[in-house]
């Protein structure tokens, strides 16, 4: 496994790795859009400390020339942990702690795109424990009884969610905990949906 990786780096990396196992390696034009960079510089500079730590590899003269480094195994994803979240009261997310793990991707129902790592005891029931990481796969919508992670007020939280026709709640799955109720006008969003979750011994 490579050494710690930054969540940034991370990122642009399982971009890579997915793109190039599905045949359509990026260009850097497409790398520096998909995430937001001012120039294909920065794109490159990313490329290239990937390329130097021997995570992919270039093909000289070829605008889409990144291709996954021998060895690689496409049945592992390169993911970000980006903080916590709250099983409980929801907390401030710590986004941008400097950690990557390398995971298969049997683990999840679907593929995440980074890992929040869980704080509280709200959702036992479900068997998301405290010190969990969980993986989240980037969302703005839920159907009725999924359970998302949720921006509220400025903070996250991991809940199942509750969609009715005249109200929306935040639901435990842990009977010393109450619902979260959301009222009309509430700063309230749907971050990404519950996609399965490693516990680190």
């Amino acid at each position: 496994m490579s050494s710690p990786l930054s969540s940034r780096r991370a990122a642009v990396l399982a971009f890579l790795r997915e793109r190039a196992a599905e045949g359509r390696p990026p260009s850097l034009a497409e790398i520096a859009e998909e995430f937001g960079f001012a120039s294909r510089s920065a794109a490159q500079k990313h490329v290239h400390a990937l390329a130097e730590a021997g995570l992919i590899e270039r093909v000289a003269g070829h605008a889409r020339g990144i291709r996954l480094a021998v060895g690689e195994r496409p049945d592992l994803l390169a993911l970000p942990v980006l903080g916590r979240v709250a099983a409980g009261q929801p907390i401030g997310a710590d986004i941008g702690l400097d950690q990557q793990l390398w995971l298969d991707r049997g683990l999840f129902a679907l593929r995440p795109d980074y890992l929040l790592r869980v704080q509280g005891d709200s959702m036992i029931d479900d068997g998301i424990l405290d010190g969990d990481l969980v993986g989240v796969h980037r969302s703005a919508d839920a159907r009725d009884g999924q359970t998302v992670v949720a921006r509220l007020d400025g903070e996250l939280t991991i809940k199942r969610l509750e969609k009715r026709r005249d109200r929306l709640r935040l639901l435990p799955r842990n009977p010393a905990h109450a619902p979260i109720a959301i009222p009309a006008g509430t700063d309230f969003a749907i971050e990404g949906l519950f996609c399965g979750l490693v516990r680190q011994g």
